[in-house]
């Protein structure tokens, strides 16, 4: 009868102690990442793309440089290839290159694996054949473009930088897609009358 009196009260002194002991701790809640959003003002109509500096983090804030400091405004879209992408930023209505900085580092490999892919209405840095190469110009696919997607760590595999996605107007890019184009300056593929920039915006967050 002792014991188990003893036993109660053993019992009933520990469960105090158990309730006031410290909750484990918890890990962190993620920090989400904002996804900028830019207006790129054309001749056709306005296109809005939200950018993905989570995945492309070097590519973005390089994109936004060149809104921010008002590089785009006055450019073209030189390049447009029904079926495949259009592509701006870099030249001038007369076909001259606009001066740009120095060239980003391609986060082709790391965009890719978090799930950015040259699928139809994605933005991504235009370049050379050069994987490290890119600097203002970018273009905007109009369909799935699987072999610009990165393959591996060569320079034929290192595909293209995608760092976003059309969200609004993409029924503007499909304009630009269709205008006639011709040879000019020994490049091809440039309309026959000017699809032009008029100015690229960082909207205002939500």
């Amino acid at each position: 009868m002792i014991r188990r009196l003893l036993a109660s009260l053993l019992l009933v002194l520990a469960l105090p102690a158990l309730a006031q002991s410290p909750a484990p701790p918890t890990a962190p809640a993620p920090v989400a990442v904002a996804r900028p959003r830019v207006q790129l003002l054309t001749s056709y109509g306005p296109i809005v793309v939200e950018l993905e500096p989570a995945l492309a983090p070097k590519t973005v804030a390089n994109f936004l440089g060149y809104v921010q400091r008002g590089h785009y405004a006055g450019t073209i879209f030189h390049r447009v290839i029904s079926g495949f992408m259009v592509q701006g930023g870099g030249l001038l209505e007369n076909m001259e290159e606009k001066p740009t900085g120095e060239a980003v580092l391609n986060e082709a490999p790391q965009a890719f694996k978090g799930g950015l892919k040259n699928t139809r209405g994605t933005i991504a840095m235009a370049r050379t054949a050069l994987p490290h190469s890119a600097m203002a110009q970018f273009y905007l696919n109009l369909v799935d473009n699987v072999a610009l997607d990165h393959r591996d760590m060569s320079t034929e595999g290192y595909g293209y930088c995608v760092f976003g996605r059309v969200v609004e107007g993409m029924d503007v890019v499909d304009r630009i897609a269709r205008v006639k184009t011709e040879w000019r300056r020994g490049m091809g593929d440039v309309p026959q009358f000017a699809v032009r920039l008029k100015e690229a915006t960082l909207l205002p967050a939500p």
